[in-house]
């Protein structure tokens, strides 16, 4: 990024100067710029700022669309951008702003609404950890949101695949891909307690075979199904009084959001939600354990 470390250095004086934009604000278009420019000068090879087109910009927010972020949150990007863009103009850097007819795309229009961290925490909360079947629903929901796993991807979870001795859970996504995801210690704490407690009574002892090493079982000692972990997360949302339409995929819309809008990279990101972009080169395909770490417990609410 520090190929355009110059130009965004004035950019953030001018609109903290000139625009008096409130310290959150440009703290929010400052980590919506690095990323921005990070992908445009290290994946899309671009060294000045006139080399950026419209096309270049399209193909930075389809990255975004893909992690089915909050609609704001692309919104935000595409004000931050074209914002950058206008001063490259005004001050003489650049001739144009390949980003002044930019629109949210196509698919960001029709994106789900996500939770905020304070809706999350009361779904969470809403779980009455004095019972067997709460102390299991609160180590789902927080997973789910810790994570950012699917549905299938938790109800598949077996027990040899919690590696907590390193922060992490190891993941079979979709057309059998592995990945890690740092799970952070609010909901690494919530599954050993779970599994301490209430599994061991869900296990049937006549066929202690059934649950298939799961690690979620319903009461009867089976493997929860994903229909279950629907009425689970639906049962707590109205719970918490929560009037928007809540169901398990928007805990991982909610998850990618709140790491990207507390300034997460989105290598990482896409890392731990097991997305594989076209653009990624091979230096990018797998992010650094330590790292991913790092990103998960510095940007994520409850990390």
């Amino acid at each position: 990024m520090s190929m355009f470390e110059t130009e965004l250095k004035h950019y953030l004086q001018f609109i903290k100067l000139e625009k008096g934009l409130a310290e959150n604000s440009s703290e929010s278009y400052e980590n919506d710029l690095k990323r921005y420019l990070k992908f445009v000068s290290r994946e899309l090879k671009i060294n000045s700022l006139s080399g950026i087109t419209l096309q270049h910009i399209e193909k930075y927010l389809d990255e975004l669309t893909e992690l089915e972020l909050a609609v704001s949150t692309i919104a935000r990007n595409i004000s931050s951008i074209r914002s950058f863009h206008e001063f490259a103009v005004v001050e003489q850097i650049a001739e144009a702003n390949p980003a002044e007819l930019i629109d949210l795309p196509k698919k960001a229009q029709k994106l789900p609404e996500v939770l905020n961290a304070v809706e999350v925490e009361a779904i969470i909360d809403a779980a009455d950890r004095t019972t067997n079947a709460g102390i299991r629903d609160a180590a789902i929901l927080e997973t789910l949101y810790a994570s950012g796993m699917r549905v299938s991807e938790l109800t598949d979870l077996e027990m040899d695949r919690l590696f907590f001795e390193i922060g992490f859970i190891r993941v079979i996504g979709k057309g059998n891909k592995e990945r890690l995801v740092p799970v952070g210690e609010i909901a690494q704490t919530a599954i050993e307690h779970y599994i301490e407690t209430a599994r061991k009574e869900f296990i049937n002892k006549k066929l202690p075979g059934k649950s298939k090493n799961k690690l979620f079982l319903n009461q009867r000692g089976g493997p929860l199904t994903r229909m279950s972990v629907w009425n689970i997360v639906n049962k707590y949302a109205m719970k918490a009084d929560i009037k928007k339409n809540v169901y398990p995929h928007i805990f991982r819309h909610s998850f990618a959001t709140h790491l990207l809008e507390g300034g997460a990279d989105l290598r990482a990101v896409q890392e731990m939600l097991g997305h594989t972009s076209i653009l990624t080169t091979e230096i990018y395909t797998h992010v650094d354990r330590s790292l991913l770490h790092q990103i998960h417990k510095e940007f994520h609410p409850r990390a």
